[in-house]
Formats: C-alpha cells, structure tokens, sequence
C-alpha cells in the first residue's frame, strides 16, 4: 500500500504561500548576511526537516544559533549553543510584524544582524517593513505543504544516491520559494545574461557557471497556477524541447523554458514515487544524452 500524497491546491494556499514565502526569505537574508560565500547559493538555503524547516547552524561572534519554522506548532524557533530558546507564533502575523519580531527576538539574544530589507526574485517586491498585505498563515494549506516537502525529499534522495558527479544537496531555495536539486556535467557553461529582479547579475553567473540540470517542486505562481515539478538544462540542447518523457503528461513549457510534470499527477497516481522518479530520470536522460554529458563518468 503507497502513502497516499496531500493533495495541495496553489488556489486555495496562495496567500498562506505568498506570506510564508517573505517570512523564509527575510530567515534566508539572515544566513545571506551571516555566511561565508559558497558556490551557487548553496550556504543561503533552506532545509526540510520533520518538523518544517531549518537554517541549520549559522556562526556569530562567539556563538551558534539556528533557525526553524516549526510546521506542527506552527511557530518560528531560535534556538543558541547557550542553551538560550526563543520562540513566536506565526498565525496572524503580517511579514511587517514577522521583521520587527525577528530583529527584536535576534537583538534580545545579542545577535545582530543586518539585511537588505527588500525581497528578491519579485517583480513589483514591497519591502518587509511595509508589507502588511501578506500576513495569512492557514494550518490546514501548511499541513498539507510540510509533508509533500518530506515525500519529494524521499524522493529526490534516491534519484540523487544514482548520480556520482558533483551535485547540489536537496535544498529550499527562498528565493524563488522552490525545493531543487542540480546535477553537473563538470563542464563550464556560457555566461548567463543574468537579469533576475533583485539580484545582481553576478550572482546568476555564479550559480549556472557550470553545466547544470535541475529539478524541482514550487507551489506555483500566476505564470502557473499550480503546484508542479520541473526540470531545465542550462545550456539547453539542441532537441531538448521535443524529447520523449515519463510520465506522459509531462510537457515543456515555453514561457518558462522547462518541463513540468503537474503535482496532481504524482499525488493522484496510483504510485508516487514510482510516478515521479520517472520524470525525473527520462528528463535526466534525454538532456544528458542531447548535451552528450559522459554519462559512463557521471553515473558509474
């Protein structure tokens, strides 16, 4: 018998998304100011774990502290290697109210910490301190939320165990509010034109300065209203676009320039995992085979 998958709707989560994507990007700014700089972002992510999601560890002055959104209380913990705890709800709070009560709570425990107060990745962003149009938080969109992170995670865990060459950890990127995972070919790539709202072109370059194919799962934005798994090649190879794929409602899309495999389909199928590992391999397989990555190297 298969785990049975909730079933998450991107209209019925969107403004619990919408808020809770702030509130992980102002955490994720934290780490950003904290950390020393690692090859594509990897230092800034997210990190799913049984309760919701962590920081990890992040170093300052003469102590450790982290970071987790508890999905089961449904609070935001700070949690010191001085055996200090500190914690706030988060139903009811706008992302203007998660600022002040972060900066004030990181103050109280001798942490301070500057960031640029203005989300990234957001054509039209509202800087934290104004925003108080985001500030829903609904325990039944985020039960469903936490544990499709879990089942994905399982997922992309065996599909990244069958890879040998370098590759990403499976991590949260706030930015772009997105569970991913990059494989690399070792190979350099052409420079990306950049030009992502909020980010500075360099930090683009930096993160596709190397052959890449990525997978990954978002709720969904207005582009595409609905949760879903995609997957991209950067550079794209000739052929990409019209590749054969598992499961067969997988389809490119153009205006995003990936694959996308509905979440609904996983979620309704009679096995998930079996279900979602064949996008990822077929996608996997016709890019790698298109860009002529040396497979034999790579996966032996």
């Amino acid at each position: 018998m298969q785990q049975q998958w909730p079933v998450l709707s991107y209209q019925k989560g969107k403004a619990t998304y919408d808020t809770l994507h702030m509130f992980t990007q102002i955490v994720g700014k934290i780490k950003l100011a904290t950390l020393p700089w690692v090859n594509h972002s990897w230092h800034v992510t997210l990190h799913i774990v049984p309760s919701g999601l962590t920081t990890q560890t992040i170093p300052f002055k003469n102590k450790n502290f982290q970071i987790d959104f508890d999905f089961i209380k449904h609070q935001l913990t700070i949690t010191t290697d001085k055996g200090e705890f500190r914690k706030f709800g988060l139903h009811g709070t706008s992302v203007a109210d998660f600022y002040k009560k972060i900066f004030e709570t990181l103050n109280d425990l001798n942490i301070d910490v500057k960031i640029k107060p203005v989300p990234v990745e957001l054509a039209k962003p509202i800087p934290f301190k104004e925003d108080m149009e985001h500030d829903t938080y609904d325990e039944e969109q985020v039960k469903g939320f936490h544990p499709s992170l879990l089942f994905i995670q399982d997922v992309f865990m065996k599909f990244r165990a069958e890879f040998k060459g370098k590759c990403s950890p499976i991590h949260f990127f706030w930015g772009s509010f997105d569970l991913a995972l990059s494989f690399f070919s070792g190979r350099k790539a052409p420079k990306h034109p950049g030009g992502v709202p909020g980010m500075p072109d360099w930090v683009t370059e930096d993160a596709y300065s190397r052959e890449v194919s990525s997978v990954g799962f978002w709720t969904g934005n207005d582009a595409l209203p609905e949760p879903a798994f995609y997957c991209y090649l950067y550079p794209e190879p000739q052929g990409y676009k019209a590749a054969k794929l598992q499961p067969e409602e997988a389809y490119y899309n153009t205006a995003l320039g990936e694959y996308i495999l509905p979440y609904s389909v996983v979620q309704q199928s009679n096995d998930p995992e079996k279900t979602l590992l064949e996008f990822l391999h077929s996608t996997y397989h016709a890019g790698a085979d298109l860009a002529k990555w040396d497979r034999e190297i790579l996966e032996d």
